[in-house]
């Protein structure tokens, strides 16, 4: 009887498997014949790199849960691999899976800062905060190339419109020289992700991101610059890393963090199947608890959807989670309230071809 074939996961990536996303007609599987007994050899992915031709590129929404109303993404999809990231369920509108192609498979947008600049100055447009990195990192390792979020940032300090930036990669450090005259005219605000202290357990489950030290490092630059800065604990994954919470918020503020915040583990759509093969694969020791631990979070379902539950959940554990962090974060003094930033100065620049007034 044919069997269907379990491949090691390609190097360096976060998902274990591929599967077809789950819009498409057909769902392909690798069938094993009987016909050879080789154990099979990782793939070396190469990532592919593609243009996206958007029209637009601030992106609105109206979710009761999340700060902001708008958030741009320069990229599609995310190198950074992490396998927990509640975004790689987008890579199927694409036709794409949310698997291996989520993170080898990326678009990114060449015209982001113009369309940018473009809507900006629609004469309907009022200013709010816009949220920069939202669904997948601007600081992703393809942007050392690309720049885009680089230009972006130069069209928002040229409106002087505010933006608060999440992020995990030490590359933002390359942009102070804009993100710091900013912040003194209350512009920005930024938030870096810090899941773990733990460098193994990070480079399982963020396999392209810098490590924690690193991440430190350029949360004390940011603070250092008198950049606002926040740390997200994001996810907090029950017996993986929740142990950790009250030595990361330590860790972060000792190296300048303003504030601290956290988000529960998401398992939306097929996340909850990568997260459970990625699971089984490096803990099968806890994989079991890890789920049920999730499970009474979310009602019994692996996940909930619900306004107001979805990013910290409820039942015993999620209550013991929440009191953990509020104690360790007011005790260390994180707690402060959400900055708001300043949209009182939103003002386009003269284009190329208006005329200047005389007075």
């Amino acid at each position: 009887m044919d069997t269907q074939v379990k491949k090691p996961p390609p190097r360096g990536r976060g998902s274990h498997s591929n599967a077809s996303g789950r819009f498409e007609r057909f769902v392909r599987h690798e069938i094993d014949d009987g016909w050879t007994h080789e154990d099979p050899v990782p793939e070396q992915l190469k990532t592919q790199i593609f243009r996206d031709a958007a029209r637009t590129v601030i992106t609105r929404n109206q979710s009761p849960d999340v700060p902001f109303d708008r958030s741009i993404n320069p990229y599609r999809g995310c190198e950074h691999g992490c396998i927990y990231c509640f975004a790689r369920p987008t890579h199927a509108y694409l036709g794409l899976s949310p698997g291996v192609d989520f993170e080898a498979k990326l678009y990114q947008k060449p015209e982001a800062a113009k369309l940018l600049a473009r809507e900006l100055r629609g004469e309907d447009y009022v200013p709010q905060t816009i949220a920069l990195g939202t669904n997948t990192d601007p600081y992703q390792p393809i942007e050392k190339r690309f720049r885009i979020t680089r230009e972006v940032l130069k069209v928002l300090s040229a409106f002087n419109h505010p933006v608060g930036i999440v992020t995990k990669s030490p590359l933002i450090v390359r942009d102070i020289d804009i993100l710091g005259p900013m912040a003194e005219r209350g512009l920005v605000k930024v938030a870096i992700s810090v899941t773990t202290l733990d460098r193994k357990l990070a480079r399982t489950m963020e396999p392209r991101c810098a490590t924690p030290e690193r991440r430190l490092q350029a949360l004390d630059l940011l603070s250092r610059a008198g950049i606002p800065t926040t740390v997200l604990m994001a996810p907090i994954i029950p017996a993986l890393n929740d142990p950790e919470i009250e030595d990361v918020l330590a860790r972060v503020k000792d190296a300048g963090a303003a504030r601290a915040g956290y988000v529960l583990l998401r398992m939306p759509l097929e996340i909850k199947e990568l997260f459970a093969e990625w699971l089984e694969a490096h803990y099968p020791d806890r994989a079991g608890k890890v789920l049920s631990l999730m499970r009474q979070m979310r009602g019994g379902k692996d996940y909930d959807a619900a306004w107001g539950q979805r990013m910290k959940g409820r039942g015993p554990y999620a209550v013991l989670i929440a009191k953990r962090f509020r104690l360790a974060a007011r005790r260390l003094g994180l707690d402060a309230p959400s900055l708001e930033l300043d949209c009182g100065q939103f003002a386009p620049p003269p284009a190329i071809g208006d005329q200047l007034g005389l007075f």
